[in-house]
């Protein structure tokens, strides 16, 4: 998993946190004394981020010893469940304890809504997908928690899937010129990714149809009725997709229509961290 983006980040934000020296710790804590953390699960949720702060800790303290009570995904009660202990330099735990929770909890919190919505439209043959509203440098963790509560990921940036929106057919001069630039630009280059197209409306659903060479249609604030009718319009042609002003309340209805994908820009981007503490242990 820690990959040399992962490892960048880490550098990053323990350079942004300890500066010039964790002064605290230094002034405190002998520099060879070793110590042991509990995390505590302080909220009834799903944990994410479990395998994340290994990693972290491994790779800041090679010797660290860790051990794992409750997986990524799994459920908690918020009874105060210990997740892992870590056996480190002390100074070391000290200076990681911040970042660690920082991921977690946040990770957390996006796995148990994601959780949440997964659990809405159980039955229909609808998933749940992220968006790309997503925190700029933690995009990775964010979406590895959106699977690690049971979603989907949608494409991870621009470079993964053509995604035609309604400013790129505005600029472009309509849904038509869209597809058949697009087209010829991925044949020029050679690139094998799939095309999505955005449809405001059900004629915007009958052009797509009409012009073809795409994978997947989505439906931007289509309410229920129309959601229905553009199923029945495309007919299994097309992977279907609907997006936006989706909400708990409303979702399964939209998943009972018969689409295949329902993306949900809340699950990073309006989410609230599940709370948990990391303590010493003696």
């Amino acid at each position: 998993m820690i990959n040399k983006d992962i490892k960048a980040f880490i550098d990053n934000a323990l350079n942004e946190d300890v500066g010039s020296g964790d002064y605290t710790s230094l002034a405190i804590i002998p520099k060879n004394l070793q110590g042991k953390a509990t995390l505590f699960v302080k909220e009834e949720g799903i944990l994410a981020g479990v395998e994340v702060a290994k990693h972290i800790f491994k790779y800041v303290d090679h010797d660290c010893k860790f051990t794992t009570f409750i997986n990524d995904g799994e459920y908690c009660k918020g009874q105060k469940e210990v997740a892992f202990e870590v056996e480190a330099n002390v100074q070391t735990l000290l200076k990681i304890e911040r970042l660690v929770l920082n991921i977690m909890q946040r990770m957390s919190g996006i796995a148990t809504i994601t959780h949440t919505y997964v659990k809405e439209i159980k039955g229909t043959k609808a998933k749940i997908l992220d968006t790309r509203k997503t925190t700029p440098g933690f995009r990775f963790f964010e979406k590895e928690a959106v699977k690690i509560g049971g979603g989907q990921n949608h494409r991870f940036g621009l470079y993964d899937m053509v995604m035609i929106k309604d400013n790129h057919i505005d600029f472009a001069g309509g849904i038509k010129p869209a597809i058949e630039k697009t087209v010829a630009y991925l044949r020029t280059h050679q690139l094998n990714i799939p095309i999505e197209v955005e449809a405001r409306n059900l004629d915007d659903v009958k052009e797509i149809i009409n012009i073809g060479q795409i994978q997947r249609i989505l439906l931007d604030n289509f309410n229920i009725e129309n959601t229905v009718k553009a199923v029945e319009i495309i007919q299994q042609r097309y992977e279907i997709e609907s997006s936006g002003g989706i909400t708990l309340e409303n979702v399964r209805q939209y998943a009972l229509c018969g689409v295949d994908f329902i993306s949900i820009g809340a699950l990073t981007h309006h989410v609230k961290s599940l709370d948990l503490s990391l303590k010493a242990k003696f």
